[in-house]
């Protein structure tokens, strides 16, 4: 599907456009009316197009932003260059994919992490959170956890919801893989009680953390 343009894009993607997905998507702060399922068949017609990936990225379009992230080459760009997507990323699912299909791809992570989590801005510092918590997960060799607790007990309760939801995350996952920590990071769940009464779906599981490292560990058992 070489040869494929930008324009060709934009208005297949147009034509796709769905009022009730939209106000779906609207609810989580994605404005796009595009079908998720829908995307990713353009996705794998088109193939990998790096050329079209970085077109794709520059418009100011949410479903060609996140079309450009299933067929870009992950490796192919520079810190720079991921620095300025992350912060041009302005709604949620273009973040959550731009860090989760791309960044933690490519070869300058472990160096953005560092650099994003010391952010002021705290949608960047998610990316950094996000980062770190997939290190806790993967290759944890080299992290103080002991000292991201400290961080995440003094800073957790207050934090902006996006940073918030990344540091959560972050806390659970300790809690969930490494055993020596687990009794503290449930610990500083209960007390800061953040995401306690986020609204679960029979079946998910709560994203309030004591809950969530209890549940993953019984299923690791």
């Amino acid at each position: 599907m070489t040869g494929t343009t930008t324009a060709e894009v934009l208005a297949e993607l147009a034509a796709l456009e769905d009022p009730r997905a939209r106000q779906v998507n609207e609810k989580h702060g994605d404005d796009h009316g595009v079908n998720l399922g829908k995307l990713r068949a353009i996705a794998k017609r088109l193939k990998t197009q790096q050329d079209l990936a970085r077109e794709l990225w520059e418009t100011d379009d949410t479903a060609a932003k996140l079309l450009a992230l299933l067929i870009c080459r992950p490796k192919a760009f520079d810190r720079d260059e991921l620095d300025r997507m992350v912060r041009e990323a302005r709604t949620p699912k273009v973040h959550d994919w731009l860090v989760n299909y791309v960044v933690k791809k490519n070869p300058h992570a472990e160096e953005l992490r560092l650099a994003w989590s010391a952010d002021p801005d705290p949608v960047v510092a998610s990316a950094g959170w996000a980062l770190t918590t997939e290190r806790v997960a993967k290759k944890p060799e080299g992290l103080d956890l002991t000292r991201l607790l400290d961080v995440i007990e003094a800073e957790l309760k207050t934090a902006p919801d996006r940073l918030q939801w990344a540091m959560n995350h972050c806390l659970a996952q300790i809690g969930i893989d490494h055993a020596e920590h687990r009794a503290r990071a449930i610990d500083i769940g209960e007390r800061l009680e953040v995401l306690k009464d986020y609204p679960t779906p029979p079946n998910c599981t709560s994203p309030f953390a004591p809950a969530w490292i209890a549940e993953m560990v019984r299923r690791q058992a």
